[in-house]
């Protein structure tokens, strides 16, 4: 975590909570850990050491400190999640919304991760001790298909799979308004963004390349049901580019709109398909996962 400055644009919040909203994407903080954060003084407040408690005025400046990570480990436990596939060298797994993949400062336990190590015996040693198995992630919001490595072997060619192209995944999103074309490509470069360190935004600034293939699958009055096929793993790289081209997700609490932040589910992306040769059999391997119910009842919603 590098040293983070924020100017405060409106007043009358409190300090531990705005900065545990602000942090939450990228960091996932709870915040009690904020609050420890403040007591410690990795947090001030024009320079200066306040309290938890301390309401915030309107051009403020918030210094947040980079903290020495605590020593944790991740330990085994009893998480709810879906094995769709599993053999002696990899599984496939359906990450429910508001699952956190793996254990971070703030967020120690109860993560995909967590309930990875109670269910399976074998994982991969690759990403440590944190992150055990983990060869791709899914932000805590988004739904669906995730590949997990059973030993290093296995690991280190899905990962080269990965940035060769070589697996073959499909997304499905509903955005906001309608999309005219039925097919369109996004080839547009994604970096941090300047004004506002938890998002990701386009730019030719200390970005990379990123390419998002959609086509439509079924349009509302002000919603569309897309498909999304990506060529590239950039962090929030759909969530992005549809906010890119004026259709962001729905719920989708960074790049939609005002309204969306009072949505429960979060953000209505899915991960429903995943294609590729295996690493050690050599077989060709494609799975699918439908839609969470959530989802399913807001389309049923938009046809009526």
């Amino acid at each position: 975590m590098d040293k983070i400055t924020i100017t405060v644009e409106q007043g009358s919040i409190r300090l531990d909570k705005f900065v545990t909203d602000y942090l939450k994407e990228e960091y996932d903080f709870s915040r009690s850990y904020v609050q420890k954060l403040i007591e410690e003084g990795y947090i001030l407040v024009n320079q200066n050491i306040v309290s938890n408690k301390y309401n915030l005025l309107a051009n403020d400046e918030i210094s947040i400190e980079p903290k020495t990570p605590d020593i944790i480990d991740a330990i085994a436990q009893d998480v709810a999640f879906e094995i769709v596939y599993q053999d002696k060298d990899l599984l496939v797994v359906n990450k429910p919304n508001g699952l956190v993949v793996h254990p971070a400062a703030g967020n120690p336990d109860n993560t995909l991760v967590n309930g990875l190590l109670y269910h399976i015996k074998d994982l991969s040693s690759i990403g440590g001790v944190l992150r055990p198995g983990i060869v791709h992630r899914l932000d805590k919001m988004t739904t669906g298909l995730m590949l997990v490595a059973k030993n290093d072997k296995t690991h280190k060619a899905l990962t080269q799979m990965l940035a060769n192209n070589e697996i073959h995944k499909e997304y499905i999103a509903l955005v906001h308004g309608v999309i005219e074309p039925n097919k369109g490509l996004i080839d547009a470069p994604i970096g941090r963004s300047k004004g506002d360190r938890k998002k990701m935004t386009v730019t030719d600034i200390n970005s990379k390349y990123a390419k998002t293939h959609f086509e439509v699958m079924q349009r509302f009055e002000n919603h569309t049901l897309v498909k999304c096929i990506i060529e590239t793993g950039r962090t929030h790289q759909i969530r992005v580019h549809m906010a890119f081209i004026k259709h962001p997700v729905v719920g989708d609490p960074l790049y939609a709109f005002r309204e969306d932040m009072k949505l429960e589910f979060g953000q209505y992306l899915h991960a429903a398909r995943l294609e590729f040769i295996h690493p050690i059999s050599q077989e060709k391997k494609v799975f699918s996962c439908e839609l969470p119910e959530e989802i399913n009842v807001k389309i049923k919603e938009l046809e009526n």
